[in-house]
């Protein structure tokens, strides 16, 4: 099958009567091609009796693995000598305080006032990977245990593809220092670089309720985000995630309660949430279907939802601390350094849908902002999507959590609450 037969089509979807949404191919001008598979098509068009081409991600989740490439990117780390692993990219080390001893007896590292060099998490894996949420029903269904074993030996093995690069943050309150006459306040900062800061004195005030959060915390940032973009004509803000290491109480996810849990761990890989395709597709999804919804419910037809993403539409994911962050803090990598750069697509399966997240190698002049010592006013803003691809703004962010080497390690570990929406124009 060609992307191009099926790029500008639908594809008709018995499962609910209607037709199976598959975006258009879109390339950010001046980006190079993605590292996807299928030619970077949307496993939409794959559809088949409704699946939104879950059977044809999983057939190409088991055959990637068959492949035995990751196992052999895998082995290769595990085997290498000790110290640091030359890469294609400089070099790279399995251990996080290994990285930090050659940082420190390094003389090219320098970060700036507010900043710090440390080390960040990177794939070495140039390849597309496949990842099977929790919910999906493989893992329960004892007619496929062994296609699940296979799966989750794979995942358990992700990480052993990951390596520590040094890096250097600066403090994004200080933005204007590195790019005179613009503040990280400003929608112009998110358009130039993908990410910007806001200020919110939340009136929610147990963010562990998933009720309050959606009654209270919702609106609020939706009222910010309309604020915060003058030209915006709407603002959606469709769910949420709860991050607290140290929670002692319940932390089940609960999809059909619109309850996301709470989580234990940090996303320590360097990635962003959404991509080409997935951008427009996820927007479609909650548009005409509510799917994962807990916000606002919508109730776009196919064509009204045609005439709002004809228009400029982008998705921002949003992260407000519970308390001062001390250890773990949120970083952001600003899109011109990587907007040369090919993304490599993780594709996220569940159920009914196939997500698409990506993953960065390694780039000695990627330019990486924090907020040392974010305070729980403070709002930092992440782009995940933009529909303008001309190459005139950008087009996302990409970021990771990493450990702060300035505080000690067993510092509280950052509480926060992390909202997705999307803003139309």
């Amino acid at each position: 099958m060609s992307p191009l037969d099926v790029a500008d089509n639908k594809v008709a979807d018995p499962h609910d009567g209607t037709v199976a949404y598959v975006p258009p191919l879109e390339r950010t001008a001046g980006q190079p091609e993605p590292i996807a598979a299928n030619g970077g098509l949307s496993y939409m068009a794959f559809d088949k009796d409704g699946d939104a081409g879950t059977a044809k991600a999983l057939e190409d989740a088991l055959a990637e693995i068959a492949s035995g490439e990751s196992r052999r990117v895998s082995e290769m780390i595990a085997q290498a000598p000790p110290g640091p692993i030359k890469t294609n990219w400089g070099l790279g080390f399995r251990d996080y305080d290994e990285c930090v001893e050659y940082i420190r007896q390094s003389n090219t590292l320098k970060a700036p006032p507010g900043g710090v060099a440390l080390p960040l998490p990177y794939t070495v894996y140039e390849r597309p990977s496949y990842s099977v949420v929790p919910s999906n029903a493989i893992w329960r269904d004892p007619a496929r245990a062994d296609i699940a074993a296979i799966l989750r030996q794979n995942e358990r093995g992700k990480w052993r593809r990951d390596l520590y690069f040094p890096q250097v943050l600066r403090d994004a309150r200080r933005i204007g220092e590195y790019y005179p006459g613009l503040s990280p306040e400003s929608p112009e900062c998110m358009d130039k670089l993908g990410l910007a800061l806001a200020h919110l004195e939340s009136k929610c005030t147990n963010i562990y309720d998933a009720a309050e959060v959606e009654s209270v915390y919702y609106p609020e940032i939706e009222k910010l985000l309309l604020e915060f973009f003058p030209d915006a004509t709407d603002a959606l803000v469709y769910n949420h995630d709860v991050f607290d290491k140290d929670y002692t109480g319940d932390r089940t996810e609960d999809q059909d309660g619109k309850n996301p849990g709470v989580n234990a761990n940090y996303a320590n890989l360097v990635h962003n949430d959404l991509n080409d395709n997935s951008g427009r597709v996820r927007c479609r999804e909650l548009l005409t279907k509510n799917l994962r919804n807990f916000g606002r419910q919508q109730h776009y037809t196919e064509e009204e939802a045609d005439a709002k993403m004809s228009r400029r539409f982008m998705s921002i994911n949003l992260a407000k601390p519970i308390e001062t962050v001390e250890q773990f803090p949120f970083v952001l990598c600003a899109w011109p350094s990587f907007a040369d750069q090919p993304y490599i697509t993780n594709y996220r399966i569940y159920d009914d849908r196939v997500g698409e997240t990506t993953r960065f190698t390694y780039r000695p002049d990627h330019e990486w902002y924090w907020f040392p010592q974010q305070k729980p006013t403070e709002v930092s803003m992440l782009k995940c999507y933009d529909s303008v691809t001309d190459g005139s703004i950008s087009r996302w962010s990409f970021h990771t959590a990493c450990i702060d080497p300035t505080v000690p390690r067993n510092a509280r570990c950052r509480k926060k609450v992390v909202v997705r929406s999307f803003v139309f124009f």
